[in-house]
């Protein structure tokens, strides 16, 4: 089992809509960077642990726990000329995106950057690396067990 955290928009998808949604799961889409792709694509299995981030909001953080459970297949956003994500250069018989399903297990008091900061245990997570803009992050699972037991 591996363990990520999976940044979205809250105006876009927040944890409260994953949480409404029919059986408490939806399709990761609109990813349009190789290597957040790559790791849905080639590394992401079922049931892998997920911290749901909230960004781009006046308060970033992990806002609840979810799940991988689904196996990887094409973001159909690519395919739709009234998308965001539309992708004219991705074809059906070659698609270019790839998602995988997330499922809700609970929602967590939003823990902010600052939070996340003041822990040593947490020091060397991606998301705190200056300049990381990934959508998607391994988690290592000290950090996850350290998040998951001492802070939610």
């Amino acid at each position: 089992m591996r363990y990520w955290l999976m940044k979205s928009e809250p105006d876009e998808a927040s944890i409260d809509d994953l949480s409404n949604a029919p059986e408490r799961t939806l399709p990761w889409t609109g990813v349009r960077n190789y290597q957040a792709r790559n790791f849905m694509r080639d590394t992401m299995r079922v049931g892998d642990g997920v911290l749901f981030y909230h960004s781009s909001c006046p308060e970033p953080g992990i806002a609840g726990l979810t799940k991988v459970v689904s196996t990887p297949y094409p973001d159909p956003t690519q395919f739709d000329p009234k998308s965001p994500y539309y992708d004219p250069k991705s074809k059906p018989e070659e698609p270019r995106w790839m998602l995988v399903d997330v499922k809700f297990v609970k929602k967590t008091p939003l823990i902010s950057l600052a939070e996340l900061r003041k822990h040593a245990e947490l020091a060397d997570m991606r998301v705190l690396a200056k300049g990381n803009r990934l959508s998607i992050t391994p988690v290592t699972e000290a950090e996850w067990r350290f998040i998951t037991e001492r802070l939610t």
